[in-house]
């Protein structure tokens, strides 16, 4: 960009693209601290945002840990710093081709012949019904690799992975469960409780998640009749009288324990359902603001303030309610409410500082969130899973239980649905668009990175801004699938492009934010700022996919990189100078042995050859190498032939 339009640019005042606020405002502080916690992966429900920082203050300084924890700003760059026009990226990545999608066939089998007529009688039906009526519809599917040791969901549209999820057998659901608790002491320094809940660390319980809290800004306040709030509202005050220690609790886990913090629990509790969340302490009830549709949240506001709900318990509608008839609710709020009922048997009956609500499992989650009316089937290969889930099922809807479908072939279900290649490819460094750009993500301790590279386009001038904005958008689209498939939270930047057009700027980060929308969790995007960033923050529900699926590698200690060959006959040489200077000059026949990778020793034997023996005439010295595959190639040896005594070890 040139320095002249730069400038004009700069004098008509604030870009339109910087957020109300500033970059400091309170939204971008809240959501900067919603993406470095861990939550319970369900729709925002309660207001937690209001005292993030005392909360977190008093919870580091209850773990020995400085009240404020250093983080990299989102914005540290000053305004006057001016960025050039960047060149794309040519070089050639593989291209991607788009194949034509065919369902895979998965046969049913029927037990008994009226099982096999009524699984044929709906065969034609369906067919006859497509014939009048044909429907343009995405075919979504939801895939459950069930085994020993973990369990992989893999959403698909079209043949396309959208979603996925592992989660292992040993991993504890602690976030999102609810325990019977015992406050062991009161901090009133701190405004927190300290909590047994059964494990070596007491739960942490700060006095604002013990009050009442008001619902969450996704969540629209529906007002019922008669519902008025009659008891007084608890006040922070009220906190040591009413929960002096040896008291029990109920408090549902928020966050799971890091390093020296023990688990963050709260009082106001919520219990997930298919299309409500039941809030057993709050007489509140709303409707999710992703329901966009004025006339649909109206409808919806009817059927909550027609639910028959207890007196002191509220209800959220999801998202996934949007356009359900009302009979869904009634019976889904049937299922909470004898949920809780057995919740409540648990707490009478068990001693303080036990589980009394385990969150669900992935599968049970599964059939939960995903069994919607746009899903046409869900594929399980283990018998004892498949049974589960039909057995679930046939709870919410009996004439939802045709749609799960058992996978006996000798094939891994996810060879046969192509979901393996697609994970390879989806988690590799580089992610290739169908344009034949392509995105490059980097996942570090501070945040996540991601360069998008136009790969082997080549043009110029209109072409060239036409071509780039294309890719941008495809980047776009692609980042946010990228995003939910490998679980990436907390800070991430995404270095688009260079766009001169202050319009396809925006088009851009339209793109972005239309391809968020379906992400369950909670995102903040800022628009592309004067060095060519976009910066947004994705909460964190739990460790990336990465993490979970991936250790350090012991060869390069997580660095992505090892010293090379070049590097290593330097040191060698560097190590053989300090050890032959030392030596006394009236010994005779001083020799070295000098033990290396094969890939240096190749190195120190072609073109490093003569200044080593440059190295043996000017200090009087003989040396003699071998190359030793079970050595990293950072390691190297230098023994003493004569008396078999290893001088130097590096890099073991």
């Amino acid at each position: 960009m040139s320095e002249r339009n730069f400038s004009r640019r700069r004098n008509k005042g604030p870009m339109r693209f910087r957020p109300t606020g500033g970059l400091g405002s309170p939204k971008a502080t809240q959501a900067r601290n919603e993406a470095t916690s861990t939550k319970t992966p369900t729709e925002e429900v309660f207001d937690t945002g209001r005292h993030t920082k005392e909360i977190e203050e008093s919870e580091n300084l209850a773990a020995g840990l400085p009240a404020q924890t250093q983080s990299p700003e989102l914005h540290d760059e000053p305004q006057r710093y001016k960025r050039d026009y960047r060149e794309p990226n040519l070089q050639t990545p593989a291209e991607v081709k788009e194949e034509g999608f065919t369902p895979v066939h998965v046969p049913d089998k029927p037990e008994g012949i009226v099982e096999s007529i009524r699984v044929a009688a709906n065969k034609v039906l369906k067919k006859v019904q497509r014939l009048i009526k044909p429907v343009q519809r995405i075919h979504k599917e939801v895939i459950i690799n069930a085994e020993s040791l973990e369990t992989r969901v893999a959403v698909l549209e079209d043949g396309k992975l959208e979603e996925f999820t592992i989660e292992r057998t040993s991993d504890e659901r602690l976030v999102g469960s609810i325990f019977k608790g015992k406050v062991k002491n009161l901090e009133d320094g701190l405004k927190a409780a300290f909590v047994n809940i059964g494990f070596e660390k007491n739960a942490f319980l700060h006095y604002w998640d013990i009050v009442p809290a008001s619902f969450d800004s996704g969540v629209e306040l529906v007002e019922r009749e008669g519902r008025r709030r009659e008891k007084p509202r608890i006040t922070q005050k009220d906190i040591p009288r009413l929960y002096p220690p040896g008291s029990e609790i109920i408090i549902q886990v928020t966050k799971g324990p890091i390093g020296t913090k023990g688990p963050r629990v709260t009082t106001n509790l919520a219990l997930p359902g298919r299309y409500l969340v039941l809030l057993p302490n709050s007489d509140q009830s709303g409707i999710s603001r992703k329901i966009e549709s004025q006339e649909e949240r109206q409808r919806l506001k009817h059927i909550v303030r027609e639910l028959d709900i207890p007196d002191g318990m509220g209800v959220i509608i999801r998202t996934v309610g949007e356009g359900q008839q009302a009979r869904y609710f009634v019976r889904d709020l049937a299922f909470l409410l004898d949920e809780w009922k057995g919740i409540q048997e648990r707490i009478n009956r068990q001693p303080p500082a036990t589980c009394v609500f385990q969150e669900p499992d992935l599968i049970e989650r599964t059939v939960r969130d995903f069994l919607t009316e746009d899903v046409e089937r869900i594929v399980i290969d283990n018998h004892k899973e498949f049974d589960r889930v039909k057995d679930m099922i046939g709870r919410i809807s009996k004439r939802s239980v045709d749609k799960v479908k058992l996978y006996s072939e000798s094939a891994p279900i996810f060879d046969r649905f192509n979901i393996s290649r697609q994970l390879e490819t989806a988690f590799s460094r580089q992610v290739h668009l169908k344009s034949g750009g392509y995105i490059v993500i980097d996942e570090t301790e501070a945040l996540v990175a991601i360069d998008v590279n136009t790969g082997r386009h080549k043009s110029s001038g209109r072409d060239q801004d036409s071509t780039i904005f294309k890719v941008n958008l495809e980047a776009a689209e692609e980042i946010a699938r990228q995003l939910r498939l490998r679980n990436m939270g907390g800070l991430i930047v995404l270095d688009f492009i260079d766009m001169k057009m202050r319009r396809d700027q925006q088009q851009v980060f339209n793109k972005l934010k239309e391809g968020l929308r379906r992400d369950k969790a909670k995102t903040h995007v800022l628009p592309i700022s004067q060095l060519g960033l976009m910066e947004m923050t994705r909460q964190r529900h739990s460790e990336s996919v990465r993490a979970a699926v991936y250790d350090d590698c012991p060869y390069c200690k997580g660095r992505g990189k090892v010293k090379s060959a070049l590097t290593m006959s330097v040191e060698i040489q560097r190590k053989l100078g300090e050890i032959l200077r030392k030596r006394q000059r009236d010994e005779s026949d001083f020799q070295l042995r000098i033990v290396v990778n094969p890939n240096v020793y190749e190195r120190l034997r072609t073109e490093d050859e003569k200044l080593l023996i440059e190295l043996e005439k000017r200090y009087f010295g003989k040396l003699s190498f071998r190359g030793d595959p079970a050595l990293h190639s950072e390691q190297f040896k230098i023994i003493n032939v004569a008396s078999n005594e290893e001088l130097a070890s590096v890099g073991a």
